[in-house]
């Protein structure tokens, strides 16, 4: 997978280009994360690459897109229920720290994570986690890209 499209996500996924999209949604795009230690992370990118914060949004496409964050965690909670008995919930978080534009973390937790990471923040994982071969996303998670997108499906389908 070519890295190219990582210096602009939401311009890639505007164009088609970014492969690590799920779904396009009213005022998002629901993206698998680009490492799987905590198997079916995802992000939810706002579709406007110039807004950087909740706040700058209209208030109906702020809605918008904290009911489509809603929909993904849901999605993510109802996929690792299925695939892991040992899912134990989901963490949201809208951080905005490191990348300028408006996104939110959907990280899965496990009981099988190791006990002094289980009850704190994914950020404190050893760095390895991050950039180690064996947790970069790749056509074996395929399976959990198209149990998130369908899960995805059938909550839009319901609402």
């Amino acid at each position: 997978m070519a890295d190219d499209w990582r210096a602009d996500r939401i311009g890639a996924a505007l164009r088609g280009e970014n492969p690590t999209v799920l779904r396009r949604l009213d005022a998002s795009f629901a993206v698998i994360g680009d490492v799987q230690f905590l198997p079916g992370y995802s992000v939810l990118l706002v579709d406007d690459p110039g807004v950087r914060r909740l706040s700058e949004l209209p208030r109906a496409k702020r809605l918008a897109f904290l009911t489509e964050m809603d929909r993904l965690d849901k999605a993510v909670e109802r996929v690792c229920l299925r695939l892991d008995p040992a899912f134990r919930r989901v963490n949201l978080e809208i951080l905005g720290n490191t990348d300028p534009f408006l996104h939110a973390h959907v990280w899965p937790r496990f009981a099988w994570e190791p006990a002094d990471l289980a009850g704190k923040p994914v950020w404190l994982y050893p760095p390895g986690r991050w950039s180690e071969e064996r947790f970069r996303l790749g056509p074996r998670h395929d399976v959990l890209r198209e149990a998130i997108g369908g899960e995805l499906d059938r909550l839009r389908a319901e609402a």
